[in-house]
């Protein structure tokens, strides 16, 4: 079971999505997305929730008002994290989670600690995690599956950018030949009507 939430505080929305425990946890460990920014309460037990951007952005072009979306989210679904004030919440994308054998069903580690971004959370403030409440849907889905349809359709569409790329490739040095046979047609057309002091009409060799 995974649970979607919409986050509307800007347009276009973005979507956040958590798992239902540790097993699911783990399936999004292993299937996200790399595009997808993973959330977590730093040093205790909590959900894990992932943010998908937009296409083409970074993680440095979501808004703030989206990151606290998210901060308030992981906090209030987590046990010991949702009755705290002032915890902080780590953030990176998924591509730098690290999961080795030795670790416990949903615990990760990081590849490079430097881009682990943290926020610091207040307190809960029910009007936030409310209004995504509301958004909330839940699907069962095979996160391997969805994963691997993703990467499906990029690859298709990556094929399809490159060969309209090559097409392009191919119009523009036509082209360009085109081009250059017009110049060198009117360069011969130019060379044709130049004449020369033994071309005045009179060709003539008698003398009078």
């Amino acid at each position: 079971m995974v649970f979607y939430f919409t986050s509307k505080v800007v347009s276009p929305s973005y979507l956040l999505y958590m798992g239902l425990d540790k097993h699911e946890n783990e399936d999004l460990i292993k299937w996200g997305f790399p595009e997808d920014v993973w959330f977590h309460v730093d040093k205790v037990s909590s959900a894990h929730v992932y943010l998908r951007l937009h296409t083409g952005d970074t993680l440095d072009d979501v808004p703030q008002a989206v990151i606290d979306d998210c901060a308030q989210l992981v906090k209030a679904n987590s046990i010991t994290g949702n009755k705290m004030n002032n915890v902080d919440v780590v953030y990176t994308m998924w591509a730098n989670l690290k999961k080795t054998g030795s670790m416990d069903v949903g615990q990760v580690g990081f590849f490079k600690e430097k881009e682990v971004r943290k926020v610091r959370v207040e307190k809960r403030i029910n009007e936030i995690v409310n209004r995504l409440n509301k958004t909330k849907e839940e699907k069962f889905s095979d996160l391997r599956e969805v994963r691997e349809q993703r990467d499906r359709e990029e690859r298709e569409a990556a094929k399809i950018n490159m060969q309209e790329q090559k097409r392009k490739e191919r119009e523009d040095e036509e082209r360009r030949k085109k081009e250059s046979e017009l110049r060198s047609y009117d360069s011969l057309m130019k060379s044709d009507k130049m004449t020369s002091n033994q071309d005045d009409g009179n060709d003539s060799d008698d003398f009078m």
